[in-house]
């Protein structure tokens, strides 16, 4: 009987200790306080001299799906506890590895952009930065045919970047 009772209490302890320190850990490196619940992603308004009608979206959708995909966190149309707005300020195509003849190999074509993070919990991790991406095409292709999968490609990185500088805090 005694023996039973040091292992129950042993085991109600044992329990207490244990969800009384609570740690998270996450598989993306996310590391978000337990106050915080929800983001917002406004739209990120195209400024660049070269417009592609649709980054502007598809890069909003993107953070917002990243953003989805690895927290735990809930969207919300406006003033989450982590806000995220900004602007396209770059979308250009610019000759690479120019050979004899001055002809380029490839072209590459480049997004940038500036975010500003707002943590309406903890202001002190609030920041504003550029980011930029770019991906490399053959220089045989058009803009045109090879745009979507370039775009796909450089908003992942963008979005990647922006998540690890907030949530994973890198």
């Amino acid at each position: 009987m005694k023996n039973r009772n040091i292992l129950l209490l042993t085991f109600v302890l044992g329990t207490v200790i244990f969800t009384a320190c609570k740690i998270a850990y996450s598989f993306t490196g996310a590391s978000i306080a337990p106050t915080v619940k929800t983001f917002s992603v406004n739209y990120f308004p195209n400024r660049a001299k070269l417009v592609n009608p649709n980054l502007s979206q598809t890069f909003t959708d993107g953070l917002q799906e990243k953003l989805i995909r690895q927290t735990s966190l809930s969207q919300i149309t406006d003033n989450g506890d982590l806000e995220f707005s900004g602007q396209i300020t770059e979308y250009d195509v610019r000759p690479m590895n120019i050979q004899q003849g001055d002809i380029a190999a490839q072209n590459r074509l480049t997004v940038g952009l500036k975010v500003k993070y707002v943590n309406n919990k903890d202001h002190a991790q609030d920041w504003e930065k550029s980011f930029s991406a770019f991906a490399d095409f053959d220089s045989n292709s058009s803009l045109s045919s090879v745009e979507n999968d370039l775009v796909t490609e450089i908003v992942k990185q963008l979005t990647d970047d922006v998540f690890n500088a907030s949530i994973a805090n890198w």
